[in-house]
């Protein structure tokens, strides 16, 4: 079994809020599978840390472009909070998220390649970001970014520069602003249940069955409890079925069918949504100054 580091408990306790004896001793038990030792906590500890888990570690910003029926949305990273303000920064995030919307690149890659001129860098997109690493001093990326041009409605939401959302819609255009307002308070994962992604519900069932075999009931009641778990995870992450935001006596679906409005599609990124940010090992490192010191 790999040995258990303290960097690798101080990342899960990061994670989840648990307790550092409880994170250690999860992961002695996944043997050293971080993924598998959260499964472990929220069996243990129940949502706080699954809960805690979505917390976002990456820094950058989201931004987004909407023109009628095409739009874009695009989340461009950076290495501290204190680039995030930086006005060059900022403007660089604006111009990909507006190209991306005018020109349909394929990828990341060929986005780079677009024409694009500012602070004296260009004439691409990439020679920009290269030469803006270089004034500012911090290495940053394009990240991801999603496009619309299906020829239905647009609406955008940006909370910040943290979140950022875009939904595909027909009918009433102040109910899918409150849709995207929606989506970017409460993070639903798909828009209907049958969209929510497998690997979810198959952790989902797994986290469900370890906690409903704790009861000690009949298998054939354990197999209940556990298909009650799931269809009300899969009610809580699918959109339409969340309970509205601005009106808790319904659903979303049943407010856009009141205002005669249909949503096809949705996309909400979040600053960092996934990505590890380094767990700096404080007492290492100065453990490491002191022997070198004393080398010297």
């Amino acid at each position: 079994m790999p040995a258990i580091t303290a960097s690798m408990v101080a990342e899960l306790r990061a994670k989840t809020d648990a307790p550092m004896m409880e994170c250690k001793k999860a992961l002695t038990e996944a043997e050293g599978d971080l993924g598998r030792a959260e499964e472990i906590l929220r069996v243990k500890l129940g949502n706080k840390a699954g809960k805690a888990a979505a917390r976002i570690t990456a820094e950058g910003v989201i931004t987004a472009a909407v023109n009628g029926s095409v739009g874009a949305v695009v989340e461009v990273n950076c290495e501290t909070d204190f680039v995030t303000k930086n006005d060059s920064f900022l403007a660089f995030a604006k111009a990909v998220a507006q190209l991306t919307a005018e020109h349909n690149p394929a990828d990341v890659t060929a986005l780079s390649a677009l024409p694009l001129s500012q602070d004296g860098f260009g004439p691409t997109v990439e020679d920009v970001r290269k030469g803006l690493i270089g004034k500012i001093g911090e290495n940053m990326s394009i990240r991801r970014f999603k496009r619309y041009s299906g020829g239905g409605q647009l609406a955008s939401y940006l909370h910040g520069t943290r979140i950022g959302v875009i939904v595909e819609y027909t009918g009433d255009d102040v109910a899918a602003k409150d849709v995207a307002m929606h989506v970017a308070a409460m993070k639903p994962k798909a828009l209907a249940t049958s969209d929510v992604p497998a690997e979810l519900i198959e952790v989902e069932r797994r986290v469900a069955a370890e906690k409903a075999a704790e009861s000690g009931k009949p298998a054939e009641i354990v197999a209940k409890m556990v298909d009650g778990s799931v269809q009300k995870f899969l009610k809580e992450v699918s959109l339409l079925n969340q309970t509205f935001v601005k009106n808790d006596k319904q659903t979303v679906e049943q407010m856009l069918k009141e205002k005669a409005t249909k949503v096809a599609g949705f996309t909400l990124y979040v600053v960092g949504e996934g990505i590890e940010k380094k767990v700096d090992d404080f007492a290492a490192e100065v453990a490491a100054q002191v022997a070198a010191a004393k080398g010297q």
